[in-house]
C-alpha cells in the first residue's frame, strides 16, 4: 500500500474531477510559447500579445480576479486572471471550478494574453485564456515568511536537495544559476581551446585495462566477449595514442569513475578536461593554464579578481612556482627529498599521519603534502617537480633524474589541475609500469596496470608532448564559491534510500 499525505490524496481527487470535466490533465500538444519571464523588463511593450507557459508558484484570489506568479525556465512573472475575461459566457466553470478550486501551486499551465502595467507599477500579463499542461500531484516545499520576516519550511536539507534535485531546482533559484554557470564555464573552455585549433574527441569509457591514473576502478563484465571490463579512471592513455597518430592537440571532457570514498571533494563519477598538445612541455602548459584561468575569470566576472570564501583571489598571471619538496620543508621543517620508504614511514609517524605502511613512497609523500601543505596555497600556485615514484607517466626532469616535469595547480587549498611533460620513452615507460605492478603485488589496489598496447603505441614514436587534466567539478566549485562537490553535480552519488 502506498502511503500518501493528505495533500497528495486531495490532489489526486482534483485530478479525477478535472478528467470528469473532459479536460486532459496531461495533453499531448505543442504549446506555442513566444515570450519568457526574463523578457518582461527588457522587451516590455504595453498591450503586446504574448504566449507563455510555466509553473504556478503563488496565487492571490480575490473573488472574480486573481494575481498569480508563473515561473518558467528563465524566472518569474506576475499574471492576472479575470473571471469575465476567461469566461465571457454565462458558464464560469473554467474560472470558478478549474482555476480557483482544482488548480494547485506547482501545476504547469500555458497562458495567452497581453502585457500591461498595474496601478502600483508592476509589469504583468493579463490572461485571456489558459490551458492545463501538467497536473502536479505532490505539493512543493515552498518556504513561508511570517510577519516578522522569518522564513520557515525552506527546502535546505542537503540529503533531500541532492536526492530530489528536481525539487531543489524549482524552489531554490540559486541552484539553477550554479548549473548555468557550469555550462558557461565548459563553453568558455571549449572556446579557448578551439581558437587554438585543438580537436575535441571522444575516447572509450568502457576499457579492458584501466589506466592513466592511480585509482581503484569499477569492474563489470562483457558477456559477449566473456571478459572483465572497467569503467575508465582516466582518458590519458587514449588521448596520447591520438598524439602518436598525428593529432597536434586533442582534448576531451571526460566522465571518469573511481571506486573510492565520497566527501565534499570526491564523487565516484566526475568530470575532467584532459588536453594533450604535441611539441610542448610543462613550462608551456603552465603559461597556457594561466591564460585559461585569466580567460575564464575575465569572461565570467569582468575581472581576474574573484571572491572565494572570505577572501579575494587574483587569477592574473604569473603564478608562483614551488617544488613539492620545498613546500613540505617549509611547512614541516623536514627535508624528505633524499628519504627512502622506511624513512618516510618514520616521518609520517613523527608527523602523526596515519598511513598504511604498504602503500609505497609515492603515497607516503602525498600524505605528508596533503596533511601539511595543501591548505596553505590559497592564491593560484603551481606545485612542481614531483619525484618519479609519484609520476609514472611523466618525463624525467631535464636537470634532476630523480624528479619529473610535473605540476599541480592549487587554488583556495584544493588541487584544480595536474599536468606533465609526458613520458614518451617506451623503455622507460615499461620500467615505470613494472614498478606499478610491484606496488600492486604488495597490496596497493590503486596501482596502475601494465598496458601493452599503450607501450606499443609509444614504440611507434610519440613527439614531445605536454598534457593536463583539470577537474571540472572542482573548477566549478571554485568559480561559483561552493565548498561541496555535491552542489555542482546535478545528481551526486547517494546511499540508497
Amino acid at each position: 500500500m502506498v502511503n500518501r499525505s493528505e495533500q497528495e490524496n486531495i490532489r489526486r481527487e482534483k485530478l479525477k474531477e478535472i478528467q470528469k470535466l473532459g479536460i486532459c490533465p496531461y495533453p499531448a500538444t505543442t504549446f506555442p510559447v513566444n515570450f519568457w519571464a526574463n523578457q518582461i523588463e527588457s522587451q516590455y511593450s504595453e498591450n503586446q500579445s504574448v504566449v507563455m507557459a510555466g509553473r504556478l508558484m503563488s496565487r492571490r484570489i480575490q473573488g472574480k480576479a486573481s494575481f498569480a506568479e508563473l515561473m518558467d525556465s528563465t524566472g518569474k512573472v506576475q499574471v492576472y486572471f479575470n473571471r469575465d475575461e476567461i469566461c465571457p459566457s454565462e458558464d464560469k466553470t473554467l474560472y470558478n471550478t478549474v482555476y480557483k478550486r482544482l488548480l494547485d501551486i506547482g501545476d504547469i499551465i500555458g497562458i495567452k494574453g497581453y502585457l500591461f502595467t498595474t496601478k502600483v507599477g508592476v509589469k504583468t500579463v493579463f490572461v485571456k485564456c489558459f490551458t492545463l499542461l501538467s497536473k502536479s500531484l505532490r505539493p512543493l516545499p515552498l518556504p513561508k515568511i511570517d510577519a516578522d520576516g522569518q522564513v520557515y519550511d525552506s527546502f535546505e536539507d542537503p540529503e533531500l536537495r541532492y536526492r530530489q534535485r528536481y525539487v531543489d531546482l524549482i524552489v531554490n533559484p540559486k541552484v539553477k544559476q550554479i548549473f548555468k554557470t557550469r555550462t558557461k564555464i565548459t563553453g568558455l573552455i571549449r572556446e579557448f581551446l578551439n581558437e587554438k585549433g585543438y580537436c575535441e574527441v571522444e575516447t572509450p569509457i568502457l576499457q579492458s585495462i584501466p589506466g592513466g591514473a592511480n585509482a581503484k576502478p569499477f569492474v563489470t563484465h562483457h558477456n559477449a566477449l566473456d571478459i572483465p571490463m572497467y569503467l575508465r579512471i582516466a582518458n590519458e592513455l587514449y588521448l596520447k595514442r591520438l598524439i602518436v597518430g598525428g593529432f597536434e592537440g586533442v582534448y576531451e571532457f571526460a566522465k571518469d569513475f573511481r571506486n573510492e570514498g565520497m566527501d565534499r571533494l570526491h564523487n565516484p563519477e566526475f568530470t575532467v578536461l584532459e588536453l594533450y598538445v604535441a611539441f610542448k612541455d610543462y613550462f608551456w602548459m603552465m603559461q597556457t593554464t594561466e591564460q585559461l584561468m585569466e580567460h575564464l575569470t575575465l569572461r565570467l566576472f569582468g575581472s581576474t579578481k574573484v571572491s572565494i570564501g572570505h577572501q579575494e583571489i587574483d587569477f592574473k598571471a604569473p603564478y608562483p612556482r614551488i617544488s613539492l619538496f620545498d613546500s613540505i620543508a617549509q611547512q614541516t621543517g623536514i627535508d624528505i627529498s633524499e628519504m627512502d620508504e622506511q624513512e618516510l614511514i618514520k616521518t609520517t609517524k613523527t608527523l602523526k599521519i596515519d598511513v598504511d605502511k604498504h602503500v609505497g613512497s609515492a603515497k607516503l609523500i602525498d600524505a605528508i603534502f596533503s596533511n601539511y601543505c595543501e591548505k596553505e596555497f590559497q592564491s593560484p600556485t603551481f606545485i612542481i617537480n614531483h619525484p618519479k615514484s609519484m609520476s609514472p607517466l611523466t618525463k624525467e626532469h631535464r636537470d634532476n633524474p630523480n624528479l619529473t616535469e610535473r605540476f599541480e595547480l592549487y587554488v583556495a587549498g584544493n588541487e584544480i589541475a595536474n599536468a606533465y611533460s609526458e613520458l614518451n620513452d617506451p623503455i622507460d615507460q615499461y620500467h615505470r609500469f613494472k614498478s606499478q605492478v610491484a606496488l600492486s603485488d604488495k597490496g596497493d589496489d590503486e596501482a596502475m596496470l601494465l598496458d601493452q598496447d599503450f607501450l606499443r603505441a609509444l614504440e611507434y614514436g610519440m613527439p614531445p608532448t605536454s598534457g593536463i587534466g583539470i577537474g571540472i567539478d572542482r573548477l566549478v566549485m571554485l568559480l561559483t564559491n561552493e565548498t561541496s562537490i555535491q552542489e555542482v553535480l546535478f545528481f551526486p552519488q547517494m546511499r540508497p534510500e
